[in-house]
């Protein structure tokens, strides 16, 4: 009998999901809640530059740096570092 991992049961990848989109909900109400403080001058945010007072700033630039990088290791380093299919049979 083949063991069974945390997640081959459905419930669980569906109770991990309710966690990681809580978890991001969460972090954009602090985000929110952390610009209306700082804007009353109640927390100083330590901008050095204008762009970083935007809201969801961070979170954008992760999401363009990840795609960025994806698009990065896809396109340019898989073809340098891939071996034809039949590599090992010769």
């Amino acid at each position: 009998m083949e063991k069974k991992n945390m997640f081959d049961n459905p419930q669980n990848v569906k109770r991990l999901l309710k966690i990681f989109f809580s978890s991001v909900v969460a972090l954009l109400i602090i985000d929110v809640v952390y610009i209306i403080l700082s804007e009353q001058h109640i927390i100083h945010r330590h901008v050095e530059y204008e762009w970083e007072k935007y809201w969801s700033f961070y979170s954008v630039y992760g999401f363009v740096a990840c795609v960025i990088l994806v698009l990065v290791s896809k396109y340019i380093l898989r073809p340098l570092v891939k071996r034809k299919e039949d590599y090992y049979d010769n």
